[in-house]
């Protein structure tokens, strides 16, 4: 298997259509997707598989224990951090081989001890129109997995 091109990492992911959907995502672009547990589903469940549809064959999907199991597994350069508080977008970033995507759950967004773990590299924002609250993750996911990869090229897309 190819080193993946980016780490799409979902922390304690709710739903599953917007885990699955994330599958076909990780299919597509040659990201590898982590989710981090406690999970709010079983990954055999039926949502999930039909929102993969026949990707689950073609995707690299880690479950890891939690944050600190997954650090060591993809040992992250950097990490980027995606909150509707931040700051600067996700599109003032010069995107890198190997970076990590990392999203928090649904509806919550990721919590302050993980916004603020030493490996995160920086906290960026999807631009929104005014006074809305945040994007679907599956949706927020695959923007940010997009614009990081059209920025190398899309290596690998025919």
């Amino acid at each position: 298997m190819l080193d993946p091109v980016f780490h799409l990492v979902f922390f304690e992911p709710r739903i599953p259509p917007n885990t699955g959907n994330a599958i076909r995502l990780a299919a597509g672009t040659g990201c590898e997707l982590h989710l981090i547990e406690p999970l709010g589903f079983d990954l055999s469940e039926p949502k999930l598989r039909r929102a993969g549809l026949d990707y689950h064959d073609l995707a690299v999907v880690t479950a890891h224990r939690n944050l600190a199991a997954a650090w060591d597994s993809i040992r992250p350069e950097r990490v980027f951090a995606f909150s509707a508080t931040a700051t600067r977008h996700n599109t003032d970033i010069a995107y890198r081989k190997g970076d990590v995507l990392l999203f928090g759950p649904e509806p919550t967004g990721l919590p302050d001890e993980v916004l603020t773990d030493s490996r995160v590299t920086e906290q960026l924002r999807i631009p929104m129109l005014p006074d809305r609250r945040s994007m679907n993750l599956s949706n927020a996911a695959a923007v940010a997995v997009y614009e990081a990869w059209r920025q190398l090229g899309f290596p690998g897309a025919v």
